[in-house]
């Protein structure tokens, strides 16, 4: 649009191609001045970076600059906790590469000392946090998404071994000025973000009797939802809690159910206005209310010894998965007054996820299932779509600009599918340039891929992988 003589682009949160001389940069918003180009970068947090070029540019050339960057806008999104902004782990973000080229993409940089631990990176605002163990002690720790310098470093206390896949599990949640970061053992931090100051700290199992099921190891990531936060401690005096997120100030517990941990993350839904925190616990999947924690609906789908992935949530419906035998299930949340009753559209195994996660793209859900390989599943009706079991092994998957990123637990091997329901379609594949040798007590590479601003990382316990993802394309003055 054009303002007082000024031709204006905003692109808020987005990356664009800035190409009249051969610059890309980020954020937004985005000034172009008739007579001359200024460029402001912003963040969508507010921190605004300015930078003034004086470039004389014919009209001419202002237009073919204008138009290239409406063509090659790449859409940007920062990834603040475990499965993204809204926990689908699909990504808003575009303007990424379509193919890989044989060697696959630019290796950005290398972080060595990530620590034994399978925490998924958050990113934000130019920063990636992550924890792991060095030593004998777990670390939340801070890096620099440029060049993978470390930022900070703060230990949350001494690792908890188990024998198979020690180390933490949980990603930090990134919340403004603050970060919540949870151990294994059970001990939720708030934290500064800019200096990995520590707030205040309770312990899930010291403080609230918490109890997980099976290894009781805590992999939970911490939900925030306005200022509260959201854990599932487990136990008698209530499965899931809430606390004031600025103070961790105890807020309510459900009482009214008192099932054990597992290993899944909790999702906030809404059915006809009644708000609702879902999550899977020992006995299932459950509903409770977001006001007290009263409970408001339970099922026994996909009840097992160890459950992992995040439920999905999607038109009233709520779609849960685990593997041991046990598979998939549907179910319809329909409000009566106070209340949700839920009722059971199907179950089966056509899924069967252990740990790699599942996510929902186009009404189809996508992931691996033991042991049928990678499958694709009709939302709606649980029927099997397609399935792929010699092209990739066992893994975790994200989704970008319609893209799979699918991560193998073994190999270390990374391929891009197209996210359709026509079947396996590659795009492109490569391998980690190496492993870690440290000790995997029986663990493999359990850390799910992560995208943000056009970057892809990529974990094996200590190394940390950076990746160029974003179309890079010339645009001719």
């Amino acid at each position: 649009m054009t303002t007082h003589g000024i031709l204006v682009l905003q692109f808020q949160m987005f990356p664009a191609l800035l190409q009249c001389c051969s610059v890309y940069t980020f954020g937004g918003p985005i000034c172009f001045q008739e007579n001359g180009c200024r460029v402001s970068i912003g963040n969508h947090c507010g921190n605004v970076e300015e930078l003034d070029r004086s470039m004389k540019l014919s009209s001419v050339s202002l237009l073919v600059c204008l138009l290239a960057v409406a063509h090659q806008v790449v859409k940007a999104d920062d990834w603040p906790q475990y499965r993204g902004p809204d926990r689908t782990c699909v990504s808003r973000e575009q303007g990424l590469l379509k193919t890989w080229p044989t060697d696959g993409p630019t290796l950005l940089w290398t972080f060595h000392d990530a620590g034994v631990g399978f925490s998924p990176p958050a990113v934000v605002d130019g920063r990636l946090y992550t924890m792991g163990a060095r030593g004998v002690t777990d670390f939340l720790y801070a890096l620099d998404v440029t060049n993978g310098r470390e930022l900070w470093a703060v230990p949350l206390g001494p690792i908890r071994p188990v024998g198979w896949g020690d180390g933490p599990c949980a990603t930090p949640t990134v919340d403004g000025e603050r970060m919540y970061a949870l151990t294994t053992w059970g001990d939720l931090h708030c934290v500064e973000t800019a200096t990995g100051k520590k707030l205040w700290n309770v312990h899930l199992k010291e403080d609230l009797e918490g109890k997980v099921i099976h290894d009781g190891r805590y992999t939970e990531s911490p939900l925030i939802d306005g200022d509260v936060l959201v854990c599932t401690p487990g136990g008698q005096l209530g499965t899931v809690a809430t606390f004031n997120k600025l103070t961790g100030e105890p807020l309510w517990r459900s009482k009214g159910l008192t099932d054990e941990a597992v290993s899944s993350s909790s999702i906030r839904v809404e059915i006809n206005g009644l708000p609702q925190y879902v999550n899977l616990t020992s006995q299932g999947v459950v509903g409770v209310a977001v006001a007290d924690g009263r409970l408001l609906w339970q099922s026994d789908i996909p009840a097992a010894w160890i459950m992992v992935a995040t439920p999905i949530f999607s038109d009233d419906c709520v779609f849960v998965t685990t593997a041991y035998g046990r598979g998939c299930g549907l179910l319809r949340l329909a409000r009566h007054g106070d209340s949700v009753v839920a009722a059971e559209v199907y179950r089966n195994k056509v899924m069967k996820n252990h740990h790699g996660g599942v996510l929902l793209v186009d009404g189809y859900v996508y992931g691996h299932s033991d042991p049928n390989g990678w499958v694709c599943l009709e939302f709606a009706t649980g029927n099997e779509v397609w399935k792929e079991r010699s092209q990739l092994g066992k893994g975790s998957l994200t989704c970008v600009d319609g893209h799979l990123y699918c991560y193998s637990e073994h190999e270390g091997r990374v391929v891009l599918v197209e996210a359709s329901p026509a079947g396996w379609h590659e795009k492109g594949r490569f391998t980690i340039p190496a492993q870690t040798k440290l000790p995997r007590n029986q663990g493999q590479i359990w850390t799910p891929p992560v995208v943000a601003n056009g970057r892809l990382y990529l974990r094996d316990q200590d190394l940390l992988y950076c990746y160029d993802v974003r179309e890079k394309t010339l645009v001719a003055e």
